[in-house]
């Protein structure tokens, strides 16, 4: 009989960020499935310059969650990455494209429930007054349009204007910003995120904003609970993703209630948190989805 040999694993590369801080990332629970499935993954900060990409099979991008102060060299990083041998996931198109929030400007024109919104390069003195009036609410909230995990993010009320406004507008006076009307129903029901694993959707969950604030990350002590992945969730999260013009290895797909109908706040296809440790069969879907994008891993049953 002949000697049987085992398969050499494939690397894999979860792309991090160097210090951690208080950021919740359970990104390892797919790292003993992926395993079992031939996948050898290592956590490596996105930045990290003694890596050479040729090593890898598979980087995927993470909880490279610090990227935003310096959104060229990430793309830098992607675009090595992408020239290397390795497969980059996901694909370096769809997170150009993501990397900037102005994709929702094209959802919206292609007609996907979206939140008004108003997008300037920058803001001057006077210019937050002028954003209460053009949209004709009382209360904002402010956001990069490079950004994540509310970094940069304010939710100011009219009456705020002359305390905080130095300070928004010394914060974005040389950068990109989104304004939208404040969402009351964030602070009764939360925000609901759909995670698709491989073009399918997985599970789901609400996040609401813990007394006092109106942030959804779990950094800032939201509540998190599952909810069903079927029904309107499901149906409007499907018709975001049918716009898309590849199938994600993963993607999150966040919403608001406004006036009973669900509007897409975010799509996140570059670094979102999968909330693996919410459904107990996240973790291994995730392993075998990489498994399958791996061309040098028998593809998983």
């Amino acid at each position: 009989m002949g000697e049987t040999r085992e398969r050499t694993p494939a690397r894999c590369a979860f792309l991090t960020l160097s210090e951690r801080g208080d950021f919740v990332i359970d990104d390892e629970l797919a790292v003993a499935p992926a395993r079992q499935l031939g996948l050898e993954v290592e956590e490596i900060a996105w930045d990290d310059p003694g890596r050479n990409w040729d090593d890898y099979e598979l980087v995927v991008v993470r909880s490279t969650w610090d990227y935003m102060e310096r959104p060229a060299e990430f793309l830098e990083v992607l675009e090595r990455i992408d020239a290397s041998d390795a497969r980059l996931e996901n694909s370096l198109e769809l997170m150009r494209w993501n990397l900037d929030k102005g994709y929702l400007r094209e959802l919206a024109a292609a007609g996907v429930p979206t939140i008004p919104t108003l997008w300037r390069d920058g803001l001057e003195p006077g210019g937050l007054a002028e954003l209460f009036d053009e949209l004709g609410a009382e209360a904002l909230v402010v956001k990069q349009v490079v950004g994540a995990g509310a970094i940069g993010s304010w939710r100011v009320e009219r009456g705020e204007l002359e305390r905080l406004a130095p300070e928004i507008a010394a914060h974005y006076a040389d950068r990109a910003l989104m304004a939208q009307p404040f969402v009351p129903s964030v602070l009764r029901e939360g925000e609901f995120s759909i995670i698709y694993i491989d073009g399918e959707a997985s599970h789901a969950l609400s996040k609401t904003p813990k007394p006092g604030d109106y942030r959804s990350q779990e950094e800032y002590g939201s509540e998190l609970r599952s909810v069903e992945v079927e029904g309107v969730l499901r149906q409007a999260a499907d018709e975001v993703l049918a716009r898309l013009p590849e199938t994600p290895l993963y993607a999150r797909v966040d919403f608001l209630r406004v006036e009973g109908d669900l509007a897409l706040i975010e799509l996140e296809l570059v670094e979102p948190a999968l909330y693996l440790r919410m459904d107990a069969g996240a973790p291994e879907r995730f392993a075998r989805a990489l498994a399958r994008r791996q061309g040098h891993v028998a593809e998983a049953p």
